[in-house]
């Protein structure tokens, strides 16, 4: 069946239009990505604005627009940390109802590391070993899952910090000074320090962050190459270090706090990376499918439903 998943960020927007087939394989039909920027106003007034609010709500009808063109017979809105942080949240999340017609969905850190999990496996080439971790560092937040691909997610954590949250509390300057990537290293470990999870066979690395730095270091990575990428990064002005990579100035933005993160996590399973195909999005997809074959009696009940549909898709 043809599924939707808008999914609202700290740093952007997306879309994804996906075939998933009865065997759990998710194929993208469209997808889109819109920089909105909505952690790093949360983090510097602890809300949002009325027109920050609308400018999401109008990229998001956009896309609603575009979702129903493509003849997709479900779609969600899910809504990661800025629905979790800032005073604005319920504001952001009716906004984003009104503008799109479609359920809007905000996920606890739980449920967004769930979702990274199973959408990061079912992408997964070959056959995977028993014990698997995914790390998905967003802007806003940070999940560390680990589970087995025949039973899914077993432990999830999650760190309330991410590479737009961490640039913003100390990466000020650009590029930012030695002493000010040292207070960063630090606030990770402080962060990922109440994490003992079970040593995985393979590891993988979802997010913007983790693609981006891939362009660095390669699609395997561990902690040394990713403080390589920190040296690299801390050179010159973030978007100059970026540029020989092909990486976005608005991605690069970010980019130094998104290694560090990666590092830290690194350490924390005691393994390195490869850079996984799916995510939380794929995730989202595959259970908005699942929802529909229980809801018509083709799967046995089980897991977490998704919200009933409005008037635009049922």
């Amino acid at each position: 069946m043809r599924v939707a998943i808008i999914d609202v960020g700290s740093n952007t927007a997306r879309l994804l239009v996906a075939n998933v087939t009865g065997k759990g394989a998710v194929v993208p039909v469209a997808e889109e990505r819109d920089y909105l920027r909505l952690g790093a106003e949360i983090e510097r007034t602890g809300t949002l604005s009325r027109k920050k609010i609308a400018a999401a709500a109008a990229t998001c009808g956009a896309y609603a627009d575009q979702i129903a063109e493509l003849g997709v017979e479900r779609a969600s809105v899910i809504v990661t940390a800025p629905g979790r942080q800032g005073a604005a949240a319920p504001e952001l999340k009716a906004a984003l109802a009104d503008a799109t017609s479609l359920p809007v969905r905000v996920l606890t850190a739980e449920s967004e590391g769930r979702l990274a999990y199973d959408g990061a496996v079912s992408r997964a080439p070959g056959n995977l070993p028993e014990i698997v971790a995914v790390v998905d560092v967003g802007g806003g937040s940070t999940e560390v899952v680990v589970g087995t691909p025949f039973l899914g997610a077993a432990w999830v954590r999650s760190a309330d910090v991410g590479s737009l949250r961490l640039t913003r509390a100390h990466l000020t300057g650009d590029p930012p000074s030695a002493a000010q990537i040292r207070a960063a290293a630090e606030a990770v470990v402080r962060a990922l320090s109440g994490m003992s999870p079970p040593r995985p066979a393979l590891a993988l690395a979802v997010g913007g962050s983790a693609r981006a730095l891939t362009k660095i270091v390669g699609r395997r990575f561990d902690a040394d190459d990713l403080e390589r990428a920190v040296r690299i990064l801390s050179r010159r002005p973030a978007a100059k270090a970026a540029r020989p990579f092909g990486i976005a100035p608005e991605r690069a933005e970010t980019l130094l706090a998104g290694a560090l993160l990666l590092a830290g996590a690194s350490r924390v399973l005691g393994t390195g990376f490869e850079l996984g195909s799916g995510g939380l999005r794929e995730g989202a997809a595959l259970e908005l499918a699942r929802a529909r074959e229980r809801s018509q009696g083709r799967v046995k009940p089980g897991g977490e439903a998704e919200a009933t549909p409005q008037r635009r898709f049922c």
